[in-house]
């Protein structure tokens, strides 16, 4: 096992590897999420049909540019998401587990929830300034708007008007719903992909390589997102925002379920899936061939004792 370090830097590049991927999916889902938003049935456009609908819109309107707007901080918010999702999850399952069980080896479905959960939290908090620039870049558009409209030249010009005008707080607006969000899609995703692991092995007679390490991110990731698809509407909206449309996470939930219907929770589902299997598979799948290829670099220059506390 790699250091918790050498864990934190893994799974940072193989996120930004695979957000590189499924970005264009994560841009038609927060349109789709948006559009239509406060508005009655019947009154809600539907510039954004799907995903592929989405993309090709986006793309013969505003080019390749417009479907990987806001692609530098989804990479910075993706390497301290996963890099803390990944790097502390097997070190704070492995701590509850020898003060609970006994036994750092032994498998607890709640505990490794708690700490798949935990894990998600840190990275959420710590990434969420750049999540709340990403989701206004992303749903700038000058050919088909949806939401409110916030036109920033590149992240760093966000960041720096968001402070000007709201202050550091302003930064941090929507950090709850976020903490929620990451809270349930990580509490399900690092269990859910060891748990197919174990069983594909042992009823299926996998052995270790590609084909486990795709199968067990393609049941994670669906899972991921039936868990997640609700905070994440939620989230995007209150990021957004501009002023105090929504005071909070519930009052956001409950005029968004009044005013568009329940499932308007669920806008933006089938992008959010065909973002998140591949981003889900490449993440884990890469992150297992990065622990391995950061596992060798601290062979060959961290002394023997440090790799042993790891």
């Amino acid at each position: 096992m790699s250091t918790t370090a050498g864990a934190f830097v893994a799974g940072g590049i193989a996120a930004v590897g695979a957000v590189c991927a499924t970005h264009p999916f994560e841009t038609v889902k927060i349109r789709m999420q948006l559009q239509g938003e406060l508005q009655t049935k019947g009154h809600q456009p539907h510039h954004y049909r799907g995903p592929f609908h989405g993309v090709g819109v986006i793309v013969r309107n505003e080019g390749l540019k417009g479907i990987y707007r806001g692609i530098g901080c989804a990479s910075v918010y993706q390497v301290l998401l996963n890099g803390c999702r990944l790097g502390f999850y097997e070190p704070m399952r492995h701590g509850l587990a020898t003060l609970l069980l006994r036994d750092g080896s032994k498998q607890n479905l709640g505990i490794n929830m708690f700490c798949g959960a935990s894990s998600g939290i840190i990275g959420a908090a710590a990434g969420s300034p750049f999540f709340l620039v990403k989701t206004r870049l992303q749903s700038f558009s000058p050919f088909l708007p949806v939401g409110t409209q916030h036109n920033y030249r590149n992240a760093i010009d966000g960041l720096t008007q968001i402070y000007r005008a709201e202050g550091f707080g302003g930064l941090y607006r929507g950090v709850g719903a976020a903490m929620i969000r990451t809270g349930f899609g990580s509490s399900v995703q690092l269990p859910t992909y060891f748990f197919a692991k174990r069983r594909l092995v042992r009823h299926l007679g996998m052995e270790e390589g590609a084909p486990l390490h795709l199968a067990s991110s393609t049941v994670s990731g669906f899972v991921v997102c039936c868990f997640m698809h609700p905070p994440d509407t939620i989230m995007s909206r209150l990021y957004n925002q501009n002023g105090n449309l929504y005071k909070g996470v519930f009052d956001c939930l409950g005029k968004t379920i009044r005013t568009e219907g329940f499932f308007a929770i669920y806008k933006g589902f089938l992008p959010h899936l065909a973002r998140i299997l591949p981003h889900t598979i490449l993440t884990l799948s890469l992150a297992e061939q990065t622990n391995k290829l950061v596992r060798k670099i601290e062979q060959r220059i961290l002394p023997a004792s440090a790799l042993g506390k790891a």
